[in-house]
């Protein structure tokens, strides 16, 4: 092998496991650096030059994200995601009900708004909530963590994995959600079940007290703007409008106002994801240039086997490497399906298995609320052995 291959193979390596570890040790570098890093690294080592590292980018993908973004911030500026969840734990009476709605809301909060930033926002209003009511918030942040994972199954908007698979696969937007929906609506009800079954307090059918007043600012000017634009966006995804253009036109329209500054809206963009996503469709058309992806063709050649590989590669090295490695093995849009829950449910197996899994762990941690990896895993385990079977039955 020549020395420039061996070198590319080497920094190919090395970025994956700094993917995996979350950065590369003795290293101030997290996913998004490590990606961007490996990426100028095989540019400047020549295994592809600028101009194809550049192509390798995929702008449906980028410009879909991003647009998602912007319609977040402004909802989240607007005050609508405290609305919401007040509006539903005001309908919860008991313990059960609270389990019952706060798994349904948040799930359906994440299906149509990216699951991260549901784990942010509604993190600090599950803790007051529990506390004010006197009940354990530890089966809450359990089914707070599971139902932002699987009820990001449901749609192309749900997680950044779901983007991916819909922008290569071109699949249309209805069609995800018709395949999709029932797999994850089941695995919200098979996670109430289990957290009812684990925490006896969690099923309790006792009246509660009023619940405590969550502290969040609403601003019925941009919530109307915001819930007008998301309205049309939805239609237009329905209608089977281009999802990436649908995107980039909200973003537009919701920066165009006289009552928020534009910096305003780019401060609550990750950019930190988007960096991470060009640097891996770089490290990815860096794989297929030494043709590692080869290696996969086994491991992956049946739809089960698809699906196991999605699960195993995003424990090893998270769910969007996992995608892009494992992307130009899926043929028919069951494989592009399985491929996106395979790693979306991934996500619910440890603690450690999901980015929002692990903010909801450090928000309740900051306050003093400590969610275990062996109190996870008795609770992730089966959900996701018995969800991960519920999604091979229904495509297969």
């Amino acid at each position: 092998m020549a020395l420039r291959e061996t070198l590319s193979l080497l920094v190919l390596l090395l970025a994956y496991l700094g993917l995996a570890l979350g950065g590369l040790p003795g290293y101030r570098m997290n996913r998004a650096g490590v990606a961007l890093v490996g990426a100028s690294l095989l540019v400047l080592l020549g295994a592809l030059d600028l101009e194809e590292a550049w192509r390798a980018l995929d702008p449906s993908t980028l410009v879909f994200l991003f647009g998602v973004m912007v319609l977040n911030a402004h909802l989240g500026y607007a005050g609508f995601f405290g609305w919401v969840a007040e509006g539903l734990w005001k309908r919860a009476r008991t313990p059960f009900a609270l389990l019952v709605l706060l798994s349904l809301g948040s799930g359906l909060l994440s299906a149509l708004f990216l699951n991260d930033t549901m784990a942010l926002l509604l993190t600090p209003l599950v803790l007051r909530l529990a506390r004010g009511l006197g009940l354990n918030p530890v089966p809450y942040l359990l089914a707070l963590m599971g139902a932002v994972n699987t009820g990001s199954l449901m749609t192309p908007t749900g997680n950044p994995q779901n983007i991916l698979v819909a922008s290569l696969s071109g699949m249309a937007y209805l069609d995800f959600l018709r395949a999709l929906f029932p797999v994850a609506f089941l695995g919200l009800a098979l996670q109430v079940g289990l957290l009812a079954l684990l925490y006896p307090e969690a099923r309790s059918l006792r009246p509660l007290p009023p619940p405590p007043p969550l502290r969040y600012r609403l601003h019925p000017g941009l919530l109307r703007k915001g819930l007008l634009v998301a309205s049309g966006l939805l239609l237009a995804f329905l209608l089977g409008y281009p999802m990436a253009q649908g995107a980039l036109v909200a973003a537009g329209l919701l920066l165009f106002t006289r009552r928020l500054r534009s910096e305003r809206y780019f401060m609550r963009v990750d950019w930190e994801l988007l960096v991470m996503f060009g640097g891996l469709f770089v490290l990815t058309e860096g794989v297929r240039r030494l043709g590692l992806a080869e290696a996969l063709l086994p491991l992956a050649s049946s739809p089960l086997g698809l699906l196991l590989a999605a699960t195993l590669l995003s424990l090893l090295i998270s769910n969007v490497p996992a995608v892009l490695l494992l992307a130009p093995l899926a043929k028919t849009p069951e494989e592009w399906l399985l491929l996106a829950g395979g790693s979306t449910l991934a996500g619910n197996l440890t603690l450690l298995a999901s980015v929002a899994n692990l903010i909801v762990a450090e928000g309740a941690g900051r306050e003093g609320v400590r969610v275990g990896l062996l109190e996870h895993l008795r609770f992730g385990l089966p959900l996701t052995l018995f969800s991960l079977a519920l999604l091979y039955l229904w495509l297969a």
